[in-house]
């Protein structure tokens, strides 16, 4: 099973793809976050051929709202209502702060590299099932 995976940002949002076995994430893309989004998004999934989408939620440790999370259920509710795949959630705090690790030195913020975080965190939790 092939699955994408989304770090959710008002102004970008990085991709990641997982291989066909759905065991690894790779970082693939960064998008502008504007009104081509969805048609981007809905072609990615039909290439790649996804069949499930996962999306970091955004909220605190403690499992409070940020700043960005009603614009991040919005958009988690315009993208099931918009692409015919399932849409999973998966805990993203510190994805950025992980993925900046494995950054070359004095690179900045990847987002796509930030969602492969994000995907990879879901992937395992599905193999320990």
């Amino acid at each position: 099973m092939k699955y994408l995976g989304i770090d959710f940002g008002a102004k970008r949002v990085g991709i990641a793809v997982s291989d066909v076995a759905g065991t690894i994430a790779f970082p693939r893309t960064t998008l502008v976050n504007n009104e081509q989004l969805f048609s981007q998004l809905a072609e990615l999934v039909k290439n790649e051929k996804i069949e499930t989408i996962v999306v970091g939620d955004t909220r605190s440790h403690s499992n409070k709202d940020n700043p960005i999370t009603a614009e991040a259920e919005v958009f988690v509710a315009a993208l099931e209502g918009a692409i015919a795949v399932p849409v999973e959630r998966i805990w993203e705090m510190w994805s950025s702060i992980e993925a900046s690790r494995y950054a070359p030195q004095g690179s900045g913020h990847d987002d796509a590299s930030a969602a492969a975080v994000i995907l990879q965190r879901f992937l395992d939790t599905r193999g320990a099932r």
